[in-house]
C-alpha cells in the first residue's frame, strides 16, 4: 500500500511539473486572439544569447534570416531576387571600391526618431568591430554623404558585398549601446520587442511606425524549446508554426500540415586534404590525415555513395542529393558533379591507387595504413548523427572503415583539421559558401571555414577573381570555373573532391491548417518569417 502511495505521489509530481512548464510559456490562459501568432525557434534560429542585436548576429552572420525588429537596405521578393527595402537604389563605381546607396526619407525608428544615412553608416562601421560572425573585413569605412545617401568604401572590389546590404539590420546611432541594445532593441522593422523571458520566449508586437505593408499578425510569440520536446507544442496545439526535428518528418499531427521549404541547406563531410606531418595549429591541434589526404579515398567515397538512398531514409525524402555544396545556386557548376552509387567504379578507383584488402578483414590497406579514419559529429544534432551513421555503413561496402565520434562542438573544432567532420552550409552568399570554404588563406585557421585545409593555387586565383569582380554574372562564372579546372583540380567532386557533400535537407515546419504563409521566397527555407507581412489566419473573424 505504501509503495502504491509513493508511486501516486511521484505521478502527481510529474504532472505538476508538466503543467508548470507549459504555464511558463503561455501563462494560465490560452491566447485566443486570431491576430496573435505563436512560432517555435530552435536549431538554426535559436535564442540569441546576446539578445536581438543585428550587429552581433541576430538575422545575419552564421545564418541569414529576417531580423523582424530591424530593417535592411535590401530584401527579397517571392523569387528570391534582391529588391529595395530601406534603399531606393544603389550605384557601384567602375573600380568596384565604392558603393553609393540612396535610402528612403520617410522612415522612423520605433522610438519615433527618423532613420537617416548617418544611422546606416554607424551600423556598418560598428559592425566591423562588433566581435560577431559578421565579416566586414573588406569594408574600409561607411560615410553619410547627406541625410539620404550613404557611401561604402571597400578595401578591394567585392561583388558579394551586396549580401551585407541584404542582411545587416540598421540600428540607431543615438540610442545604440552594445551592452544593452540586445535586450532593448530599437529598429524600423515591422515589429518591436515587447517582452523577453530568457530561456523561454520573446514576444514581438507591431511597430506602428513601420513604413511597409501592415501585417495581419499584430503579435508574434517566439518560443525557444528544446528540440527533443518541440513537437509536443504542436500535438497540444500550443503553437501555430513548429520547426520539425528530423524525427518528426514521418509523423502526422491533427490540425497541422507539414511544409517543407528548400534552402540549399547542404549537408556534408569535410575530409582533411593534407597529410599528417606532425603540423599543429596555433592552439596545438593536429593537422592532416594520411587516409583522407589520398584523392582516391575522397573520389571513391563521392562515387560510391548512394545519396538518393540517404535522402529517402535519413531525410524522409525532404531534400535532394547534393554534390558540390552549391548545386542549386546561380554559381553552381553541374559539370563539376559526378554520378554516384557506382560501387564498382569506386572499388576500381581504390584498387588502382593501391588500396587493397590483403588480410581479408574487410578494410583496405596501403603501405601498412588501414583505410580508416574518424568522423566527428554533434551528438545533439539528430540529422548529423543519422547522416554519419548511414555514410559509415555505406563506406564499409567499399572497404573503408569510418569510426563515428559523437561529441560536442568544442571537441569537433579541435579535431576537424585531422579528422572528418559533419558540417553544413546554407548561405546564398558565394563569399561564405565558396570563397571562405575553399580559399587556402582560410586553411589552418581556428574557424569552421575550410576546416579540411584545402589549398589549390588555381582555385585561389579564380576565387580572387570572383570576389573582386564588379559584375555579378562574371563573378558567378569564375566561381563555376573554380569548381572544375580539370579532372584532378577544382573544389567539386569531379576535381579535387575535398568534401563529401551528401544532401540538401529542407527546412520543415508543422503549420496549423488555418495559417496562410503566402509566397515564401524561393530557396530561403531557413528564413520562414521573411514574408511575415503577407501571412494571415484563414476562416476566422478578426
Amino acid at each position: 500500500m505504501k509503495l502504491n502511495i509513493k508511486h501516486t505521489i511521484i505521478t502527481v509530481a510529474i504532472i505538476l511539473i508538466i503543467i508548470v512548464a507549459a504555464a511558463s510559456y503561455f501563462g494560465n490562459s490560452k491566447d485566443t486572439n486570431p491576430t496573435h501568432l505563436v512560432v517555435t525557434s530552435t536549431g538554426h534560429m535559436e535564442e540569441p544569447k546576446s539578445g536581438f542585436n543585428s550587429l552581433t548576429g541576430w538575422g545575419c552572420g552564421h545564418l541569414n534570416f529576417n531580423p523582424l525588429i530591424q530593417s535592411t537596405l535590401l530584401t527579397s521578393d517571392a523569387n528570391g531576387n534582391m529588391i529595395n527595402d530601406l534603399a531606393t537604389g544603389y550605384n557601384i563605381s567602375s573600380d568596384g571600391l565604392k558603393w553609393s546607396v540612396n535610402i528612403r526619407n520617410d522612415v522612423k525608428f520605433s522610438n519615433n526618431d527618423s532613420l537617416k544615412a548617418n544611422d546606416v553608416a554607424f551600423t556598418f562601421n560598428t559592425a566591423k568591430t562588433s566581435n560577431s560572425q559578421l565579416d566586414m573585413s573588406n569594408l574600409d569605412h561607411a560615410t553619410a554623404i547627406d541625410e539620404d545617401t550613404v557611401e561604402f568604401t571597400l578595401k578591394e572590389a567585392q561583388s558579394s558585398f551586396i549580401y551585407n546590404l541584404r542582411y545587416v539590420g540598421i540600428v540607431p546611432e543615438k540610442d545604440y549601446n552594445n551592452e544593452t541594445y540586445g535586450s532593448n532593441p530599437i529598429g524600423s522593422g515591422p515589429y518591436k520587442l515587447k517582452q523577453w523571458d530568457k530561456g523561454q520566449q520573446a514576444i514581438f508586437e507591431f511597430n506602428d511606425n513601420y513604413y511597409g505593408k501592415k501585417p495581419y499578425f499584430t503579435q508574434i510569440t517566439m518560443l525557444f524549446p528544446d528540440e527533443s520536446s518541440v513537437l509536443e507544442l504542436a500535438k497540444s496545439s500550443q503553437a501555430d508554426v513548429v520547426q520539425s526535428p528530423i524525427t518528426g518528418l514521418n509523423q502526422t499531427i491533427k490540425g497541422y500540415h507539414l511544409v517543407n521549404l528548400p534552402a540549399g541547406r547542404a549537408q556534408g563531410i569535410s575530409l582533411p586534404y593534407i597529410n599528417d606531418t606532425g603540423l599543429k595549429t596555433a592552439d596545438g591541434n593536429p593537422i592532416g590525415n594520411n587516409v583522407t589526404s589520398d584523392i582516391a579515398i575522397r573520389k571513391a567515397l563521392n562515387i560510391g555513395l548512394n545519396r538518393q538512398e540517404i535522402v529517402d531514409n535519413v531525410y524522409h525524402k525532404f531534400g535532394s542529393p547534393e554534390y558540390s555544396g552549391v548545386d542549386s545556386r546561380d554559381y553552381g557548376n553541374s559539370n563539376a558533379t559526378i554520378s554516384d552509387n557506382n560501387i564498382e567504379e569506386a572499388k576500381k578507383t581504390l584498387d588502382e591507387a593501391g588500396w587493397v584488402d590483403t588480410n581479408g578483414d574487410g578494410i583496405r590497406e596501403k603501405n601498412g595504413q588501414n583505410a580508416s579514419f574518424k568522423l566527428y559529429y554533434s551528438s545533439e544534432d539528430q540529422a548529423r548523427q543519422s547522416l554519419a551513421t548511414v555514410v559509415s555503413e555505406q563506406a564499409k561496402e567499399l572497404g573503408i572503415n569510418i569510426e563515428l565520434q559523437g561529441t560536442d562542438w568544442d571537441t569537433i573544432y579541435k579535431n576537424m583539421f585531422s579528422s572528418a567532420a559533419t558540417m553544413q552550409q546554407t548561405s546564398s552568399d558565394p563569399y561564405k559558401s565558396v570563397y571562405l570554404q575553399y580559399h587556402s588563406k582560410e586553411a589552418i585557421d581556428e574557424d569552421y571555414m575550410n576546416p579540411n585545409s584545402y589549398n589549390n593555387t588555381e582555385v585561389d586565383s579564380l576565387l580572387d577573381k570572383a570576389k573582386n569582380s564588379t559584375n555579378q554574372n562574371q563573378s558567378n562564372e569564375y566561381y563555376k570555373q573554380a569548381a572544375l579546372i580539370s579532372s584532378n583540380s577544382g573544389f567539386g567532386p569531379a576535381g579535387d573532391a575535398p568534401w563529401l557533400w551528401v544532401a540538401t535537407y529542407d527546412h520543415c515546419y508543422f503549420v496549423k491548417d488555418d495559417i496562410d504563409m503566402g509566397d515564401v521566397p524561393k530557396n530561403m527555407g531557413q528564413d520562414f518569417l521573411q514574408n511575415i507581412c503577407d501571412w494571415k489566419r484563414t476562416n476566422t473573424t478578426t
